[in-house]
């Protein structure tokens, strides 16, 4: 990480729900993974003070521990790298008292895109909005 960028920051939480559940009764890993790309593409869009951008891609995945009905999460997230036209960020989604984490993904890249979907310059090296 870049001294220029801030430590990992938990900024949405959610209250797990019924709806929320799998078949074992936890969690289902589907709807926390859509959860993490709106929260990463809202971060995103806030590190650049613009909008126009797509997922890219997001590494390997690590489902550390479960989250049950009743808990609360809160997803965190972390610049790691800027590219010309992408953003790289970190995410750990973790349970709001015990802090244990429950998630981790190393790289999630975003890239800007033009009004033909292509990729095009963001014009920054360091975040617009902390």
């Amino acid at each position: 990480m870049s001294e220029n960028f801030a430590p990992m920051r938990f900024f949405s939480r959610k209250l797990i729900k019924p709806n929320d559940l799998n078949a074992h009764g936890t969690l289902f890993g589907g709807s926390l993974l859509a959860w993490i790309d709106e929260e990463a593409a809202i971060y995103v869009s806030c590190q650049l003070g613009k909008g126009n951008i797509v997922t890219k891609y997001m590494s390997e995945i690590d489902f550390v521990s479960s989250a049950k009905l009743g808990d609360i999460i809160e997803i965190g997230m972390e610049t790691k790298r800027f590219g010309n036209s992408s953003i790289t960020v970190k995410c750990e989604v973790r349970q709001k008292f015990s802090l244990e984490t429950i998630i981790r993904i190393d790289d999630i890249v975003f890239v800007h895109v033009d009004e033909n979907n292509r990729p095009t310059p963001h014009g920054l090296s360091i975040p617009a909005n902390e």
